[in-house]
């Protein structure tokens, strides 16, 4: 096992990468093997970064704090708001909180196919699939004596569906989604304001759910992100289409931070016409690119964040100007004095 100083040694012999005396605790903060080395490439392990200084790994990693510091929040709100739309929507169907109700009146998109058919197959097995994950969450929440299964269980009551949500991770929600028949689904997208005409079959929600599932637990984790490379799956493209298309901006791509962050503003701005807070959380998120930007080699830089990355996240903070005149005046100059005193 290294001692501190081994390992200033040995970035330096193997690394070229010189650690000076008042940097010791920035190494030992960020740590060896959780910092450098989880910092010391973008996405694959072959495509390394030249580091060139220490500062450089401390301001990546601070970076990436920064972003899981900015999204946790906004994404749990989402996960949240989701699942009550959903339950919404659900419980006028179904007329009924009880999950064998549920399960035979609402959950039966298994049915839109052919009996015996591929897709018959295929869905049935992803329904009863979920009743099985939805029995060892209850079953685990139970023996971890969570008030809200206790209460329904040791009262011999069947669990409503709202407790039963209680239970569910973001992924298994995303199961849940995508077993409801198609009538639910599209209640529950118009609910969200999406646009019908690019969400004709209502899985655009579960699209959004997928693609977020991956960055929550990352950040829940304390994973690495800013490279995306806790991306387990592809993004559906007809998420990407709806966000250009929505938002009037071009060659989005979830390889890069932004879409998630773009994602992210989106869905909230749906949620809650939070055009103030989106455009604080777009202008707080540039000021973490900004920030980086200052300290990193721009070929690196751009790497990390994209070619597309100024162009996009300046025409959505405009897209979120105040629509008073004078608050959006206020704003304007309020910019103008910090890009003055970024200069001096």
């Amino acid at each position: 096992m290294y001692s501190l100083l081994d390992l200033t040694q040995h970035l330096l012999d193997s690394h070229n990468i010189r650690v000076d005396q008042n940097q010791l605790t920035d190494l030992r903060n960020i740590g060896y093997y959780h910092g450098y080395k989880g910092y010391r490439f973008i996405r694959e392990p072959q495509d390394r970064i030249e580091f060139k200084e220490l500062r450089e790994i401390t301001a990546l990693n601070r970076f990436d704090m920064d972003v899981k510091s900015l999204v946790y929040p906004k994404i749990m709100f989402i996960e949240t708001a989701l699942k009550n739309y959903f339950l919404e929507c659900l419980l006028a169907d179904s007329q009924s909180p009880n999950m064998s109700v549920i399960y035979e009146k609402s959950l039966t998109h298994y049915r839109s196919f052919d009996k015996g058919s591929h897709k018959y197959k295929e869905e049935l097995s992803k329904l009863m699939n979920l009743q099985i994950r939805i029995k060892s969450a209850l079953i685990r929440d139970y023996n971890a004596k969570r008030k809200v299964v206790e209460h329904f269980l040791n009262s011999d009551k069947p669990i409503p569906v709202w407790a039963v949500f209680e239970t569910l991770t973001l992924g298994e929600f995303g199961t849940f989604f995508c077993c409801a028949k198609k009538e639910i689904r599209i209640n529950t997208s118009k609910l969200l304001n999406l646009p019908t005409n690019l969400d004709a079959d209502g899985n655009m929600i579960s699209y959004m759910i997928y693609a977020l599932r991956d960055l929550r637990n990352a950040v829940a984790h304390n994973g690495v992100v800013f490279d995306t490379r806790f991306k387990n799956s592809q993004v559906n493209g007809q998420l990407t289409a709806l966000l250009e298309k929505e938002l009037g901006i071009t060659d989005l791509d979830f390889k890069f931070i932004d879409a998630y962050i773009i994602l992210i503003t989106y869905i909230y701005d749906k949620m809650s016409n939070g055009t103030k807070v989106c455009r604080s959380f777009l202008k707080e998120y540039d000021k973490f690119c900004e920030s980086l930007c200052s300290v990193i080699q721009k070929d690196t830089y751009f790497r990390i964040v994209g070619s597309k990355h100024k162009g996009n996240l300046e025409s959505l903070i405009k897209r979120y100007m105040p629509t008073s005149p004078d608050a959006a005046a206020k704003e304007v100059k309020k910019e103008e004095k910090n890009c003055r005193n970024c200069q001096l």
